[in-house]
């Protein structure tokens, strides 16, 4: 595992901002006084006059994004997943959601991988809030090269848009060159057991788990489903259908986010047995990250544990 290339995310969305404003004159990017840790500075030092730093005033950069979509641009509104999704949601709701506009907001640091930062800055709910926005599209990418590609597919998609991205570098499992295609999820591994629906840093937990598994001698289905809203349905059944049982995995309260969206379509159209693994209407606290994934049960290791129970 030691050669296994390893990216934070809102890494790859700063070079993605970069390479795409390099073809796209009208893209521009906002920021909310954090361009170095959300890595917009990448973009910024290309293309200083399409830059904007916003300062410490997230509502006020949302209705800035909003207002520069309507002229023919494409903004990114850029800050950490706590204050884009939390503290502008009145400003996304209203200005952005219900005229249904051109904006995108790039929202790093969710999670509890956030780690030192503590509970004001791990941001648990931003799948929660963002999906109940009508008309608001809800990513999350698994690695380097699908975060670059759901870049690159926000840009080009009409609407509102929100990407959550990661600080912890997290292992490269996509090959460079992936089709990425917002609502669609992809099949990582086939299975016939138990189906593991994962988003973000958990879809490598998945794999990992997955492995472990066929040694215990459970054949695990493992699913990348990187876009939260639209959920691809059609993966879902598909999966509950062939394996019986469901596993959500994502780094973020089991309220409101992938593992609702999951129940909410298996409830209607094909009941099926689900456990869901995410932060447990909690809050964080302060620490590594990694100890702090392995404490909340954002492991392989629990994985193992929830699908061994579940198939017993």
């Amino acid at each position: 595992m030691a050669d296994i290339k390893k990216i934070a995310t809102r890494d790859s969305y700063g070079k993605a901002l970069a390479e795409l404003g390099a073809e796209f004159d009208n893209l521009v990017v906002l920021d909310a006084d954090l361009a170095g840790a959300t890595k917009t500075a990448t973009f910024q030092k290309a293309f200083p006059d399409r830059h904007f730093d916003c300062g410490i005033a997230e509502a006020n950069m949302v209705c800035m994004a909003a207002g520069l979509s309507t002229t023919g641009l494409v903004p990114f509104a850029s800050t950490f997943a706590m204050f884009a999704a939390g503290r502008a949601f009145e400003q996304i709701r209203n200005s952005i959601g219900y005229p249904h506009l051109n904006v995108k907001i790039g929202a790093t640091h969710g999670g509890i991988s956030v780690g030192e930062d503590g509970a004001s800055h791990q941001c648990c709910e931003d799948f929660g809030l963002m999906r109940t926005v009508p008309g608001m599209v809800v990513m999350s990418p698994a690695d380097d090269v699908e975060a670059r590609a759901m870049v690159r597919a926000a840009y080009l998609y009409n609407g509102p848009v929100y990407i959550r991205f990661g600080r912890a570098a997290v292992p490269v499992i996509h090959e460079e060159g992936m089709q990425f295609e917002i609502g669609k999820g992809e099949t990582l591994k086939d299975g016939k057991d138990v189906a593991i629906i994962a988003n973000g840093l958990m879809v490598n937990e998945a794999l990992i788990a997955a492995e472990e598994l066929k040694e215990a001698g459970i054949d695990a289905m493992v699913i990348n489903m990187a876009t939260i809203k639209p959920l691809d349905e059609e993966l879902v059944l598909a999966a509950a259908k062939k394996c019986g049982k469901i596993i959500t995995c994502e780094e973020h309260s089991v309220i409101g986010g992938l593992g609702e969206a999951v129940c909410a379509c298996l409830a209607e159209k094909c009941p099926t047995v689900v456990r869901r693994i995410g932060v447990n209407d909690e809050f964080g606290h302060s620490g590594p990250a990694a100890a702090l994934l392995k404490q909340f049960g954002l492991s392989a290791e629990h994985i193992v544990e929830v699908a061994q129970d579940l198939c017993k």
